[in-house]
């Protein structure tokens, strides 16, 4: 039973609380390449992913006694880590920046619109990465497809040796959760 299971998440979390380095490794091996995936799309960096996503597992090590079921999934508690920790990053990179004006800076106020844009942008990337993340994996497959690789629903559906209409399915489902999650987090 995969709740009696060592690989069961929870599990892991629990014993990693323990100091064990075993179940650290296999809860790594499991969430790092959805956690670097993660932090690529926000951080556009693959550097600063990899950094980031040492961050963030020293944070699953030194805080797995404070993990708690009822406030989410493991999945969602290493994304939330890890955007947390790309949010802190685009902020010291966006701060560094706006310290820094060049000798030919245009004037202040477009400046400071073009400062104001820039951070809009990474804001709703961050907030549309972490909506997708909690996607189920056939729909966030779809939406990436399409929106991220600018694959037709057609291509989606070839690439994914699926049929049209669960391509159509998946994404009409994606749209509605995407809209759902990105409205709750507008409030």
């Amino acid at each position: 039973m995969a709740a009696e299971s060592g690989d069961n998440p929870v599990r892991l979390i629990r014993q990693i609380a323990n100091g064990n380095r075993e179940a650290f490794g296999r809860f790594y091996d499991r969430y790092a390449p959805l956690a670097f995936t993660f932090a690529v799309r926000i951080l556009r960096d693959r550097s600063a992913a990899e950094d980031l996503l040492q961050e963030a597992f020293f944070q699953v090590w030194n805080q797995a006694a404070n993990y708690s079921q009822d406030r989410g999934s493991p999945e969602a508690w290493i994304i939330t880590i890890t955007r947390s920790r790309a949010i802190d990053k685009l902020r010291s990179v966006r701060r560094r920046d706006k310290s820094f004006v060049p000798m030919e800076a245009p004037s202040g106020k477009e400046y400071d619109r073009e400062v104001e844009s820039g951070a809009a942008a990474a804001e709703a990337r961050i907030m549309v990465n972490s909506a997708l993340a909690q996607l189920p994996e056939s729909q966030r497959k779809v939406m990436e497809l399409a929106y991220f690789d600018g694959l037709t629903q057609s291509e989606v559906a070839d690439r994914l040796k699926e049929p049209l209409g669960t391509v159509k399915t998946r994404m009409r489902a994606a749209l509605g959760r995407l809209r759902e999650l990105l409205g709750a987090k507008a409030d």
